[in-house]
């Protein structure tokens, strides 16, 4: 399906016209996304969010077509304060109206909606009175944490809307840099390829992206949307390993970071984690005695663990199941 409706006015390149973009909830990751966007447009850059994206992955065409209006949909006027505040200095923010309670209008004027309110609010914004033919025909992505898109299309299923594309794509915290690790979910049928290059486009605004089958999202979400908290703790246990040795606080805590961002670099530039690791481990050295105390102490076994556990987490979350962070054997 294309949101353009097949039509090609242009000879394959870019349209003038640009599209709408209605983003259903604008909190924190919508914010991200929407002045990953408006960065774009106001300094002319078509380049990936991330510095390094270049090196290592495949560059994302530009669409024929743009997002070029915006429409950020809140329910509270501290909502739409939030969104002025943050984004308010691009200067492609004269094309955003911020509406409150004015969802089905918004939708309306769309030609792509981005579904980004929280997962218990979904079947209700989709079930208001007028969204059957708001989204009939257009392309809906939804990034609602632990929403499948056979959910989604079940509630939209149940009104009637027919002819809307879900694709289901999930972004992580880092967007709010500008890095984030984002995984957009193949479709069956396949995207057509003006809208499978606009969705991409959008989401290497906010860092890298990768295709994978929905059947991977659960894994994925605990790869990546829980990810950060994961790294999180080690990048504090690494600080307090300083500061107990007496490394000041802050420069503990600077340094663990960068150690950690460094690491990363090599990482994405082709390192192979086995081979870096090996590369500072120095016989007899420091470093080879620091990683047989993790050995020793089941660190390896115990991050994977946490992955395989919050991918289980997920997949109940999204089953609706409560109480699953629950005791276990």
């Amino acid at each position: 399906m294309s949101f353009v409706n097949g039509r090609d006015t242009n000879g394959g390149k870019a349209d003038s016209s640009g599209l709408t973009l209605t983003f259903l909830g604008c909190g924190t990751m919508g914010i991200a996304i929407l002045g990953g966007i408006l960065d774009s447009l106001s300094t002319g850059s078509q380049e990936t969010a991330s510095a390094t994206a270049s090196s290592t992955s495949t560059a994302v065409p530009t669409p024929r077509r743009l997002p070029s209006r915006f429409n950020a949909c809140v329910r509270r006027p501290e909502s739409a304060k939030r969104i002025r505040k943050e984004l308010g200095h691009y200067s492609a923010f004269q094309h955003v109206t911020i509406r409150e309670k004015e969802n089905l209008i918004a939708t309306q004027a769309a030609d792509v909606v981005l579904l980004g309110c929280k997962p218990q609010m979904v079947a209700g914004i989709l079930h208001a009175e007028g969204m059957r033919e708001a989204l009939t025909g257009k392309v809906l992505i939804s990034i609602c944490a632990g929403v499948t898109e056979q959910q989604i299309e079940s509630y939209l299923a149940e009104i009637g809307a027919s002819g809307c594309t879900v694709v289901r794509v999930m972004p992580n915290t880092a967007a709010a840099v500008r890095e984030s690790m984002t995984v957009i979910a193949t479709s069956n049928p396949p995207l057509s390829e003006e809208t499978d290059v606009l969705i991409a486009w959008i989401f290497t605004r906010i860092g890298r992206v990768v295709h994978l089958p929905s059947n991977t999202m659960d894994a994925c979400t605990a790869l990546c949307g829980s990810g950060p908290g994961f790294v999180a703790v080690m990048a504090e246990s690494l600080a307090a390993g300083a500061i107990a040795m007496g490394i000041p606080r802050d420069e503990a805590y600077l340094m663990a970071a960068q150690t950690m961002r460094g690491t990363t670099g090599l990482l994405l530039a082709g390192e192979h984690p086995a081979i870096l690791r090996d590369k500072v481990s120095t016989p007899g050295g420091c470093t080879i005695g620091g990683l047989l105390v993790l050995e020793e102490g089941g660190v390896r076994g115990t991050i994977a663990k946490a992955v395989r556990e919050a991918t289980v987490v997920a997949s109940q979350l999204g089953q609706g199941k409560s109480g699953v962070n629950g005791t276990r054997r």
